[in-house]
C-alpha cells in the first residue's frame, strides 16, 4: 500500500502512471510495458485501470461534481441518440479497445454492441467524452486523445469544468473550443443537438 492509498501487488507493478496530473512513480529504472492480460489480473479494488500503449493508469472513483456533470450531459444525450437512431449511450465499465490498449471513457455513443460480441470487435464509437479532473487532465488531453484519433473515433469531446468549456476534437481538423452554446451534428442525424454549456456546470 503506498501513501496515496493504492494497493497493487508488487509481483505485477514496476511502474505505474498514477492518476495525479504530472506525477509519475517509477518502481523500476526501466518503464514496464503492460499487457491487457496483466491489467486484467490486478485486484478489483474500486479504482479504474486503463492501458494506453503499454502504460498503466490508475484512477480513483471520481468526485461528485464530475458525476453530476456527466449525469446532466447524459440527460441530454440519451433521448437525442435514441430519437436519431445513432446507437446507444455507454458508460464505464464499457471500454474501447484498440491495438492492445483498453480505456473506459466517461461516456460514449456507439452503435449497439450485440449479444456475445467481444469488446475487441465492438463498433467504433461515434463519440467519446472525457470530463477533465486533476487526476486525468494530462492523460485525457494527450495519451487518450491520440488513442481515440488513431482508433478512428469520429469525435472526441473534452469537457473542462475549470474553464467551463467543451473542446471538440476531430481527425484532420483544428479543435473547436466552445464556452456558450455547443452544437453537435453527427453523420446520419436529421437535426443537431444543442447544448447550453452553462447548464452542465450550474
Amino acid at each position: 500500500m503506498d501513501t496515496h492509498g493504492w494497493h497493487v501487488s508488487s509481483t505485477h507493478v514496476r511502474s505505474i502512471h498514477f492518476a495525479e496530473d504530472g506525477w509519475l512513480m517509477h518502481m523500476a529504472a526501466k518503464l514496464k510495458h503492460w499487457t491487457l492480460e496483466e491489467v486484467h489480473s490486478l485486484p478489483d479494488d474500486g479504482n479504474k485501470y486503463e492501458l494506453v500503449r503499454g502504460q498503466l493508469f490508475v484512477t480513483p472513483p471520481p468526485p461528485p461534481e464530475h458525476e453530476t456533470i456527466n449525469a446532466r450531459l447524459n440527460r441530454l444525450l440519451v433521448p437525442y441518440v435514441a430519437a436519431q437512431r445513432l446507437g446507444m449511450v455507454y458508460h464505464p465499465r464499457s471500454v474501447v479497445r484498440f491495438e492492445g490498449s483498453e480505456v473506459e471513457p466517461d461516456t460514449m455513443v456507439r452503435p449497439e454492441v450485440k449479444r456475445r460480441v467481444k469488446w475487441d470487435d465492438a463498433p467504433i464509437p461515434r463519440l467519446v467524452i472525457e470530463i477533465l479532473s486533476p487526476y486525468t487532465r494530462r492523460r485525457d488531453l494527450s495519451d487518450k486523445r491520440s488513442l481515440y484519433l488513431d482508433a478512428a473515433v469520429a469525435e472526441y469531446w473534452i469537457i473542462d469544468p475549470e474553464e467551463r468549456t467543451i473542446r471538440a476534437v476531430r481527425r484532420d481538423r483544428e479543435d473547436v473550443v466552445t464556452r456558450d452554446r455547443f452544437v453537435w451534428t453527427p453523420t446520419g442525424a436529421s437535426e443537431p443537438l444543442t447544448i447550453e454549456i452553462a447548464e452542465l456546470f450550474d
